[in-house]
């Protein structure tokens, strides 16, 4: 994922002394870790680009507070599987948490996190996101890091112009995009020739709030190898009144939408002439990079006439694991419950405009994200449609057919037929 980049403020005299006794407190999970009586080293896999500097300097922070544990960033980019196939995982990840990560927790990979004070602290709501991908037992095997939520980037002042207010409801929606253009304001903003942009925004948006997700692909697992078009849960049934919307909403965007790329996008946002963006916080930093001075706002996309339907798209975007295979794993959580602090965890994604998953965290305050908040807080969230798709079914390529030959049937023919090879072989 796409992020703002950040540049981490010192450690205060209260951090230090705070991580002081923190190391000092991680003594018991280093008994039997050390290396020769000296330092236990452990390698640490975090390599999401914009936060790698980020990260490096909290690398530094840890290996200077204490003289047990020597903690190495692995900032390179991997392939998981072929490191825990060779049984020599990182011995903890701070990792975007999707369908890949969860494969070791299903294979019981990963070792169990529950009895950490910290996973305590985790919201339950949020914590269920990690299960909803897959489990072992009743294991923790995941602790949430941060949480991005993602909806409809919109610009202020062309709703001020034209006297358009946050649509509430999906016939609100598509006023605002009528109104819009009859000002001469283009109202949606895509980019259809980098797919996942149209996966993260179209697709998962619009099928997000029109239905429930985790409930449609728990109960679509459930029917294994009996999966298919003519099936009782099936992507021809359930998904067809949101890609009929998706296509609703493709007439109004950008005609040159095609030729497009993210980056292509995020500056034509910039420019100030599209009303509405469908992308995440990770672009508002590449917006004000162009346009300091646009004033920004980003509103849930309704696909229902009940606002309460409304839900947010979210997803892990940093988790915290550490496998069974690591010979370091006191260490690995001496260095997991620094990373945890509250105010290591809490600044971290104050400023990348993101969500800390525990109770009692500070609400966001950035006001380019606020009004997500309240979706936050309720738990009216959901992890986006395309992600619990395995990359044997290449979503992106069918929703960009999808938008270019506007066939829906064809497209949820696609799926369904997909779903069916994939349960065949593996459920």
């Amino acid at each position: 994922m796409h992020s703002t980049t950040v540049t981490r403020q010192p450690l205060s005299r209260r951090g230090a002394l705070r991580l002081g006794a923190l190391a000092a407190a991680g003594g018991s999970w280093l008994t039997g870790c050390s290396s020769g009586g000296g330092r236990t080293t452990i390698r640490f896999l975090q390599n999401k680009p914009e936060v790698i500097p980020y990260f490096g300097k909290l690398v530094d922070d840890f290996n200077r507070s204490q003289s047990e544990v020597r903690v190495v960033h692995d900032s390179s980019p991997t392939v998981l599987t072929p490191q825990f196939v060779r049984g020599a995982p990182p011995d903890l990840g701070c990792y975007n948490y999707n369908l890949e990560t969860s494969n070791f927790v299903v294979k019981g990979a990963l070792s169990d996190l529950g009895s950490l004070p910290e996973a305590g602290r985790i919201e339950d709501d949020v914590q269920d996101l990690v299960a909803q991908y897959g489990r072992y037992g009743s294991q923790t095997s995941v602790l949430p890091y941060s949480v991005t939520a993602a909806g409809v980037i919109y610009n202020k002042e062309l709703f001020e112009k034209a006297d358009v207010a946050v649509p509430r409801t999906w016939s609100e929606l598509l006023r605002a995009c009528r109104t819009f253009r009859k000002h001469g304001i283009v109202p949606i903003l895509q980019t259809y020739k980098e797919i996942w942009t149209l996966t993260q925004g179209l697709f998962d948006y619009v099928s997000g709030s029109a239905l429930d997700v985790a409930d449609f692909y728990a109960r679509l697992k459930k029917l294994g190898p009996d999966a298919g078009p003519h099936a009782e849960v099936s992507f021809s049934e359930e998904f067809r009144d949101a890609v009929e919307k998706m296509l609703v909403l493709a007439e109004y965007t950008n005609r040159d939408a095609p030729s497009k790329t993210y980056y292509d996008g995020n500056a034509a946002f910039a420019r100030g002439d599209t009303a509405m963006y469908l992308q995440g916080p990770w672009a508002i930093g590449e917006i004000a990079k162009a346009n300091p001075g646009l004033k920004l706002g980003t509103f849930a996309l309704p696909a229902t006439e009940d606002p309460k339907d409304t839900k947010v798209r979210v997803n892990l975007d940093l988790a915290l694991w550490n496998p069974r295979a690591s010979e370091g794993k006191g260490a690995a959580r001496a260095f997991l419950r620094y990373l945890m602090q509250p105010e290591v965890m809490d600044a971290y994604n104050a400023e990348n405009l993101a969500w800390s998953p525990t109770r009692n965290a500070p609400p966001v305050a950035d006001e380019r994200v606020a009004e997500l908040q309240p979706y936050l807080d309720s738990a009216r969230f959901y992890q986006g449609a395309g992600t619990y798709l395995p990359p044997s079914i290449p979503l992106g390529n069918y929703v960009q057919e999808l938008v270019l030959r506007r066939d829906a049937q064809a497209f949820l023919t696609k799926l369904d037929n997909d779903w069916a090879r994939y349960a065949q072989r593996n459920l």
